[in-house]
């Protein structure tokens, strides 16, 4: 049985995405990009900021499922360019402290023309 997740501490899903889904134990987090949810606007300009936004509200869906960062089993990030990789990966760090499996790829343009964007596989 699959359980779509909201979360108003998160972005609202666009579309037909939900912001998460459990199913058989695992959570998959749709792509979660640099919006402030209590604004609903992308403020933060530089890949640091951003990358901190993107964590802060992965951090807040998981939590929803009752999951956490700590539970990451695989992340999968979209990088506007591969130049911002290193400064990406500072903050991306400071999150991910377990070190799940990752893939990074450049991507040519990503929604609302952020810098970054990151979804994820987690354990519930």
């Amino acid at each position: 049985m699959m359980k779509k997740i909201y979360t108003k501490n998160a972005p609202d899903a666009i579309g037909p995405y939900s912001q998460a889904v459990v199913v058989n134990g695992l959570v998959f987090t749709s792509g979660q990009i640099a919006i402030n949810p209590a604004s609903g606007n992308v403020e933060a300009a530089t890949i640091e900021a951003q990358t901190e936004q993107v964590c802060t509200n992965l951090k807040n869906v998981l939590e929803a499922t009752g999951s956490s960062l700590e539970k990451a089993v695989k992340t999968v990030c979209f990088l506007k360019d591969m130049n911002d990789f290193a400064a990406f990966n500072a903050v991306y760090g400071k999150y991910f402290t377990e070190k799940p499996a990752r893939s990074c790829v450049a991507v040519k343009q990503l929604p609302k023309d952020v810098l970054v964007e990151v979804e994820v596989i987690a354990e519930v």
